[in-house]
């Protein structure tokens, strides 16, 4: 049988190629394919070349329209036994192909293909083509002269128009030795026979039936050369004559091949048209033909014409190859398969199943071409060489796209790329990634293991180490589920021993293990994130706040879908990571010599890393690399470096067989038979490399553990940035972010901005000064009896301390870069210092309360004047040398010790012993509106206390030095409101308002007490009392700083005369002997007024009263039992005081017994405003304002 049958093969003039001397195979390959396109030749085009020596018996030879049909064969085809049965059959023409430079000796040349010539004797015409000779070579080939034909060296074209006309004139050659062979054959007759023939008897009988047949085979033999000559017309003819003598002799065999003649004499004369008539008389004429061959075989005995059977059905079912056709081109090919098992010659049959595959393969049906053509491949390998192993190899290469197992490197780029697209399964109605369906598909999964087993095998033999490495690293990868241990074991031995026999640095396009999928994209650190710049804007960072590396944030509200739209950016210079997942499915330990990056950008050096994995078994690793230049920059997947090969492993691949494990499509993730947890679809973001940034590296002076502190303690830390980059940073802002930020009191910004620019290496350290803040409360049972190291310490939650936010860039425009749009503005970048504050429980507070204590004083000749009382109040007058005179001091216009404090109660539960300072500011000069201001104060410092560890302390706070000396509506908010009925205005107070005030006072009180404790050297800090102040003075803080609206004093009047002497606010001048000047002698009536001062500033009315009790309270003035007699008037006296103004009320007493007595004054105020009543706190309108003044003390004497 005869590779590429078809009807009109019949009509070709084989033609053999034949390379004459030494020819490089490369210029061998070049020759040929210039000489292939001439595979016709019109009959027009040969005209110069032919000579007409006598009639012609063409006689209806086309040569407006017909042609020459060639067939080259390479190296030339043995002779047939079948050559007179089928004339195309011959080697009718002998082309030589000569490479003068390698062939200097033309003469040895022409002796070379002379003998080569002889092996084709049927040839007619012989030609050698001698291609590239030099000046003498042409000079001695002129002179030659013979078949030897030199091409000067020229362009390719100009050698192609060259052996156009060589082949015209073969072709005239050819037609003339045509004619003289049918002239010759038509006037003496010839004898044809066939190995068919050779098998009959020699009676008789069979010699007088030869004889016949002689005519009928002649005529269809010539019927031959007229269509190898062009003349499908006479060729017609002819086999209508040969058809009725080999009928009528019986010569089925040779009707048969007429048959096929006439076929094609049929198909030339139309020209390539057709219709449906043409084909059923093509498919009638052929079915007859297939009939009469099967009719020879009766008289076959050991040569069977089943070949020409099997041809005539592949010619048929090649002319009707057509999907329209495919129930019957199916048919015809199943029948041929069938008559393979007939075949005695396994070449007959490799070559039968070769037909039938490509049939299969032009109808589309690829895998049933696949199907024979690993027929064929198994015929290879039954033949033990190399050169068969390799065919077969080849073979098998072309069934792997039917099966789906074809290696990475047969798909082009374009179908990489979209194999990936959904393509519809009618069957689930499901959408599906082809990738996923032809990577692994469980129905098909033994027949697609043996066909690599068989490309395995076949490679080995044939010797391409780097075909069975593809072929095993496909099995291992894709069946690793259907492979036992020892299987995978073997595989792993066929790469390692495959890639010992191949160079070192090999590639190959399809990845054995691991298998490599994307984990993630590490943000950056704190310390390197990426900030959008406005270059408009002063404050360039705004509205661009970054979320780790991505400039627009994946995780923005009501965006659920901006994850696809994520932009990477990395800096030239900087290192960068990507984490990826390895896995092992196989149960051998795998060894990973390198693995990294793949980047097709070329603007990305990676860094390589060595992995081993236990068997079943995955691992989690960083990648990591460095950007080169700016640009864009791809990632497809990784390059690794396993079983002694370079592969490329795509995570789109990966992906894809993830997807298809989810839905049922493959047999096992490689992932989660390893134990690997299932994680969410990673999307590649769109990476571009930016040019160097400035990059600021920060670190805490001292260390950057966790600075410790105890509560309420202020600390100076200080921290040291310096610029990492290559790149100065023109700009920076600091500012505060993070949970307690009002702990950090200062930071000192001026002093990095005074450093800008700063330099490449250059750094800058600056002070933040921190205030520990108040650890919340925790249980006290448990905290009680936990303690650390003795300590009862409570930590800081995590997240709770403040970082230092700063914004930082580098120059606006690069040095190969003078535009300033923001779209080619260098970005900035955002450090965040995280100030690690760790809160150390300090001193406890247990309690607070209020304290309130009052000592009666002595009536004495003398009252205190105004303006000492001023000075006084304001702490201008300090003669005292005791430190009683800066803990207390006296009320003047009360005459007595009135005091307050709040008494804190402190615990340490600490092991360090810390001392208590409070100190209180006051304002050294008066204020009209009787507001505290923070001008010109004065800080009085008391006692300091110490507590010792795991003890407690009491600590008082004096109160006294904040008293209002005036009482008027300064001090609360007023609410006026539109009177309904004249329109007028009437103040009133709102009970909101006024609570609003009261809160506002209490909060400016507190802020000039300072309570401070020293610990050790360095330790110092403020403790937090606003809550426990608040909470003591929130019933009484208008007691605490508001005057009463009336005070009263008491004193003697000697001689009708008053003293200038001030009153004496020690206690030594309040305690008196018997004979000092102020006591008062019994039954002497003693002189004495009463001092009643307005603390207002509105008029008031009021009707005093005054009284005498003594020690045991009794009323001395009134009642039957009065031991004191009085002059004047005690009660009901009217008064109206100025505001801020004094009256005085003279009386005398006389006092009956000696002793011990008390004057006390009231008074009850005639229609109070609203300023006395919210004093007073009333609740109604007509509820009477009664003022009573402190209790005064007078000693009366007895007489002598």
């Amino acid at each position: 049988m005869e590779p590429e049958v078809s009807i009109e093969g019949s009509a070709m003039i084989q033609v053999a190629v034949v390379p004459i001397g030494t020819v490089p195979s490369n210029l061998l390959r070049d020759y040929y394919s210039m000489l292939h396109p001439l595979h016709t030749i019109p009959l027009s085009a040969i005209s110069s070349f032919y000579t007409e020596h006598q009639k012609s018996p063409f006689a209806v030879q086309p040569w407006e329209s017909g042609s020459l049909r060639f067939k080259f064969v390479l190296g030339g085809a043995p002779p047939s036994p079948w050559e007179d049965f089928q004339s195309y059959r011959k080697t009718l023409a002998v082309v030589g192909i000569v490479h003068c430079p390698s062939s200097p000796d033309l003469d040895a040349v022409i002796d070379h293909f002379s003998a080569a010539c002889k092996s084709f004797p049927s040839s007619l015409v012989d030609r050698c083509f001698a291609f590239c000779p030099d000046d003498s070579q042409l000079e001695d080939g002129s002179r030659k002269g013979g078949n030897l034909r030199l091409f000067p060296p020229a362009d390719r074209p100009t050698l192609e128009f060259h052996l156009n006309t060589m082949m015209q004139e073969i072709a005239a050659s050819l037609l003339m030795e045509f004619e003289k062979w049918v002239l010759q054959a038509e006037s003496s007759g010839t004898i044809l026979k066939t190995p068919l023939d050779s098998q009959a008897s020699l009676s008789s009988e069979e010699v007088i039936k030869a004889k016949k047949r002689r005519l009928g085979r002649a005529q269809k033999t010539i019927g031959d050369y007229c269509l190898l000559a062009g003349s499908p017309v006479d060729a017609n003819a002819h086999y209508s004559t040969a058809l009725e003598l080999s009928r009528l002799t019986g010569d089925y065999f040779w009707y048969a091949g007429a048959l096929e003649g006439s076929v094609c004499a049929l198909l030339i004369d139309r020209m390539g048209q057709t219709d449906s008539v043409l084909e059923d008389e093509v498919r009638y004429r052929y079915n007859s033909a297939i009939l009469n061959y099967k009719k020879s075989q009766d008289n076959v005995q050991r040569v069977s014409p089943l070949t020409f059977e099997l041809e005539a059905t592949l010619k048929l079912a090649r002319f009707l190859c057509r999907r329209q056709l495919a129930k019957e081109v199916v048919e015809l090919l199943t029948t041929a398969a069938d008559g393979a098992k007939s075949l005695i010659d396994a070449s007959d049959r490799l070559i039968l199943y070769i037909e039938i595959a490509r049939l299969y393969g032009s109808l589309g049906y690829q895998r049933k071409a696949a199907f024979f053509s690993r027929q064929v491949a198994q015929l290879y390998l039954q033949q033990e060489n190399r050169l068969a192993a390799i065919s077969a190899m080849q073979v098998l290469a072309m069934t792997t796209k039917a099966y789906h197992v074809q290696s990475r490197s047969s798909i082009s780029n374009h179908s990489l790329h979209n194999k990936g697209i959904v393509s519809n399964n009618a069957d689930s109605g499901k959408t599906y990634h082809h990738s996923a369906v032809s990577l692994f598909e469980s129905q098909w999964s033994t027949l697609q293991m043996v066909v690599l087993r068989e490309i395995l095998l076949s490679a080995v033999r044939a010797g391409d180490p780097l075909t069975a490495w593809s072929a095993a690293a496909r099995l291992l990868r894709s069946y690793y589920p259907l492979i036992t241990p020892a299987g995978q074991n073997g595989l792993a031995n066929a790469l390692t021993n495959s890639a010992e026999r191949l160079p070192q640095g090999t590639r190959c396009a399809d990845p054995a293990l691991p298998f490599v999928r994307l984990h993630s994209f590490p943000l950056h650190p704190s310390q390197m994130d990426i900030v959008k710049r406005s270059p408009g804007r002063e404050d360039w960072w705004t509205g661009a706040a970054p979320s780790g590396p991505f400039i627009y944030t994946p995780f923005s509200k009501g965006e659920p879908n901006n994850i696809k739209k994520q932009e990477l950016i990395w800096i030239v210079g900087e290192p960068v990571e990507v984490v990826v997942e390895l896995a092992n499915p196989c149960g051998f330990d795998l060894r990973v010599d390198s693995i990294y990056l793949s980047v097709h950008s070329g603007n990305f050096d990676a860094f390589p890393v060595s992995v081993s994995l236990l068997p079943n078994s995955s691992k989690v690793i960083t990648l990591s690399g460095i950007p080169t230049s700016v640009g864009p920059v791809t990632i497809p997947g990784c390059i690794v470096h396993c079983f002694g090969v370079i592969t490329e492993h795509l995570f789109k691949e990966v992906d894809n067989l993830l997807l298809g494990a989810s839905q049922g499509l493959v047999l096992s993730d490689p992932f989660r038979c390893c134990g690997s947890p299932k994680l969410k679809n990673v999307y590649v973001p769109n990476i571009s490399v930016v040019q160097p940034l400035p990059l600021l590296v920060s670190h805490v002076v001292g260390g950057d553990g966790a600075i410790i502190l105890y509560e309420g303690e202020i600390r100076d830390v200080w921290i040291r940035l310096a610029n990492a980059g290559t790149v100065p940073i023109e700009q920076a802002h600091i500012s505060l972010t993070g949970k307690n930020q009002d702990s950090v009191i200062s930071y000192s910004s001026e002093t990095l901005k005074s450093c800008l620019p700063l330099r490449p290496g250059a750094e800058v350290t600056f002070p933040v000064t921190l205030r520990a803040w108040q650890v919340g409360l925790v249980d006290a049972d448990a905290g009680a009896g936990k303690t650390l190291s003795g300590n009862n310490m409570r930590h800081s939650k995590d997240g709770s301390s403040p970082s230092l936010l700063i914004h930082y860039a580098g120059p606006m425009k690069t040095s190969e870069d003078t535009s300033t749009d923001e779209s080619t503005v260098p970005p900035g970048r955002r450090l965040v210092v995280p100030l690690q504050i760790c809160v150390l429980q300090g001193l406890s507070f247990v309690k607070a309360q209020l304290l309130s204590m009052e000592f009666p004083a002595h009536v004495g000749e003398n009252l205190p004047k105004l303006d000492d009382v001023d000075n006084k109040s304001n702490g201008e007058h300090h003669d005292s040398e005791t430190n009683m005179d800066r803990l207390v001091k006296i009320d003047p216009f009360r005459g007595s010790w009135g005091l307050r404090f709040l008494e804190l109660e402190l615990s340490n539960p600490t092991d360090v012993v810390f001392e208590i300072n409070v100190s209180v500011k006051l304002d050294s000069s008066s204020n009209e509106d009787n507001h505290f201001t923070d001008q010109d104060t004065t800080e009085y410092v008391y006692p300091k206390t110490r507590i010792d560890r795991e003890c407690s302390a009491r600590v008082l706070v004096p109160l006294e030095h904040f008293k209002l000396p005036v009482l008027d509506d300064s001090f609360f908010m007023k609410d006026t409101q539109a009177d309904g009925n004249g329109g007028g205005k009437n103040a009133s107070f709102s009970g909101k308002n006024t609570k609003a005030e009261l809160n506002a006072c209490i909060k400016n009180l507190i802020s000039r007490i300072k309570v401070q404790w020293h610990s050790g050297r360095n330790s110092s800090g403020e403790l937090n009392i606003k809550e426990a102040i608040q909470a003591a003075l929130q019933t009484s803080v208008m007691d605490v700083l508001l005057p009463d609206p009336l005070t009263f004093g008491f004193r003697l009047i000697r001689d009708g005369s008053e003293s200038g002497k001030p009153y004496p606010d020690k206690e030594s001048d309040l305690v008196q002997s018997p004979a000092s000047k102020g006591s008062v002698l019994a039954h002497e009536m003693t002189p004495m007024e009463v001092l009643v001062r307005n603390n207002t500033r509105d008029m008031i009315k009021m009707s005093l009263n005054i009284t005498c009790r003594d020690v045991a309270g009794e009323n001395c003035v009134d009642g039957s039992k009065s031991t004191v007699l009085w002059t004047g008037v005690l009660s009901d006296i009217s008064m109206e005081i100025p505001p801020l103004q004094q009256i005085k009320h003279s009386f005398c007493l006389h006092f009956l017994v000696p002793g011990e007595y008390t004057l006390l004054a009231a008074a009850v105020i005639d229609d109070a405003t609203d300023i006395l009543r919210t004093r007073a706190k009333t609740t109604s309108a007509s509820e009477p304002i009664f003022c009573r003044g402190p209790p005064y003390h007078v000693r009366v004497l007895g007489t002598a």
